[in-house]
């Protein structure tokens, strides 16, 4: 082989190296979506495209995205409005960041008016 050619595929390597590792690596939660059906009943696609609805999700979700003592897990849940009503839905890592993300809905949003299904990921 040539320099160009022996470069190339050494360069190759380099480059797909980090790809192959990261697509092998399964996220912590994926269990847990998977034997829990509820975590697919309030999805993004739910959500209600009227101004209110799209505003309180915006007002919930920059409020815990605010709180950088939560967890990426917590910053990551499914928030979904409709009729004024918001469904949290995810998994976080303890019982303080499913409080945390709750007080933070229901705070905005009122109290009756939100249904956490959150879930505390495993500890390991």
């Amino acid at each position: 082989m040539n320099k160009p050619t022996i470069a190339a595929v050494l360069l190759s390597g380099v480059i797909a190296a980090p790809f192959a590792m990261a697509q092998s690596v399964a996220p912590d939660n994926a269990k847990s979506n998977q034997a829990d059906a509820s975590n697919k009943t309030a999805t993004a696609d739910g959500q209600a495209n009227n101004a209110a609805d799209l505003d309180l999700t915006k007002r919930i979700r920059q409020s815990v995205m605010a709180d950088k003592s939560l967890s990426t897990y917590a910053h990551n849940v499914k928030i979904v409005t409709i009729n004024g009503h918001v469904t949290l839905n995810g998994v976080v890592r303890s019982e303080e960041e499913k409080g945390a993300v709750e007080s933070k809905a229901a705070n905005i949003a009122g109290g009756d008016k939100v249904t956490d299904d959150l879930k505390v990921a495993p500890s390991k």
